[in-house]
């Protein structure tokens, strides 16, 4: 049956708005089951569109563009990276529709880098965030929120692979963008001082960061007020730099306000209220106040189970971080069984090669080799060296410790082997 023009018209009008009508910011935050179900069905529904030729000219209706900008933000955020990948072909289309170099093109193709090294294939993202920042530069120029975006987008992924010269060259000249563009009080350039401030605190450079994040706060304080998520957020990086830098008094006294004020001002569910309670149980847990630590990483796993939901990438952090403080104290059975608990669902939700899979594995496999398992911690630890060698680099932090770590285990395996008795 052939259709009419005006048929047709009605049909992709009708098809773009049913799109459009299912808009994820809708829905609570603590329905993760809800929330990925729906993002997997906007993400089916998008796939279909781009294996039919007379649905493709959707595509090019605002409602698909804006659904997609949506699906790819919260399958970053519920760990559906490799679920939404397969849109990969979407962007395409739109790419042929509007240009390669369209700012809104631009933009849907770094988040795709970004799906990429959420999904553990942390090379292809770089690639793909270069290429970006390239043609951002070109058509936009350097000083397009676009290019920042990407800049920033591109020294993440640097970052996350330990290339930290190439992070923080980057990442500065964001930092120095955004003064020059936005100013000082701008939150973007707030933001890019925070960005910086990781960097420099993963590569040792403690007092670097504590200096600029107290900058961060001093400024937050002064434009937004005491009560401001910014300044929350700002006290809460403070505290944790404070913690990398061993001045844990400083940082346990910082996370405490952090929390009664995110109680405060969020409450008790607010994500930001978890992570401020997480992150005062690991200073505690740094400065060996164990059973407060415990106390508190078992409470926020409680919550984030109620309020997340079981399959949320933050769930499953608190999973892995009990089970770290459990190793620590000795109950090591009560932490094998939350490391074999949370590699499962990493590998399920996040993928294999992921880096929070492979840190878990790694940890499991840790955990083994205390007990005497041995066998089973040299099985663990082969996958994790091999995986996290091909997705972050041989010299990634994860990539060197499973290797010391198989070392480690491959002796215990030799001394085991000459201490058996020979007739």
């Amino acid at each position: 049956e052939s259709w009419s023009e005006r048929e047709l018209k009605q049909a992709y009008e009708s098809a773009s708005a049913l799109l459009g009508s299912v808009d994820l910011e809708d829905f609570p935050r603590n329905a993760t089951d809800l929330l990925r179900r729906e993002t997997r069905d906007l993400i089916e529904q998008l796939y279909a569109l781009s294996t039919q030729d007379h649905s493709c000219l959707l595509l090019e209706k605002e409602e698909a563009r804006t659904c997609l900008r949506r699906v790819f933000r919260f399958a970053h955020e519920l760990g559906l990276s490799y679920e939404a990948l397969t849109l990969q072909p979407v962007v395409e289309i739109l790419q042929d529709l509007l240009s390669s170099v369209h700012p809104e093109i631009l933009a849907l193709r770094s988040s795709l880098a970004s799906l990429y090294e959420s999904a553990g294939d942390a090379d292809e993202a770089i690639i793909l965030h270069e290429h970006v920042l390239t043609d951002s530069i070109c058509v936009l120029g350097e000083d397009h929120p676009v290019t920042l975006s990407a800049r920033n987008s591109l020294a993440s992924s640097y970052l996350s692979v330990g290339r930290l010269t190439k992070a923080i060259t980057h990442f500065e000249q964001v930092l120095a963008d955004n003064l020059r563009i936005l100013g000082e009080d701008h939150p973007q350039t707030l933001i890019a001082r925070i960005n910086l401030a990781g960097a420099y605190d993963s590569a040792g450079r403690s007092d670097d960061a504590i200096s600029l994040l107290e900058d961060v706060l001093s400024n937050s304080l002064r434009v937004f007020g005491e009560d401001h998520p910014y300044t929350l957020s700002a006290r809460n990086n403070l505290a944790s730099a404070y913690e990398s830098a061993g001045q844990l008094s400083a940082a346990i006294t910082m996370q405490e306000q952090v929390l009664t004020d995110s109680i405060r001002v969020l409450g008790e569910d607010h994500p930001d209220t978890l992570i401020a309670r997480n992150n005062l149980a690991s200073a505690y847990e740094s400065a060996g106040r164990t059973d407060e630590a415990i106390t508190l990483y078992e409470q926020v796993l409680t919550d984030r189970r109620r309020v997340l939901g079981k399959d949320h990438p933050a769930t499953l952090t608190s999973f892995h971080n009990l089970a770290g403080v459990y190793e620590s104290v000795g109950r090591t059975d009560e932490a094998i069984t939350l490391y074999e608990q949370v590699v499962t669902d990493r590998s399920r939700i996040l993928g294999e090669n992921h880096p929070q899979t492979l840190a878990s594995r790694n940890n499991l496999a840790y955990t083994y080799l205390l007990m005497g398992r041995t066998d089973d911690a040299v099985s663990h630890i082969e996958q994790t060296l091999i995986r996290s060698t091909r997705a972050l680099g041989e010299e990634h932090p994860l990539t060197v410790s499973a290797r010391k770590n198989l070392e480690v285990a491959l002796h215990v395996l030799k001394q085991r082997k000459d201490d058996v008795p020979t007739d």
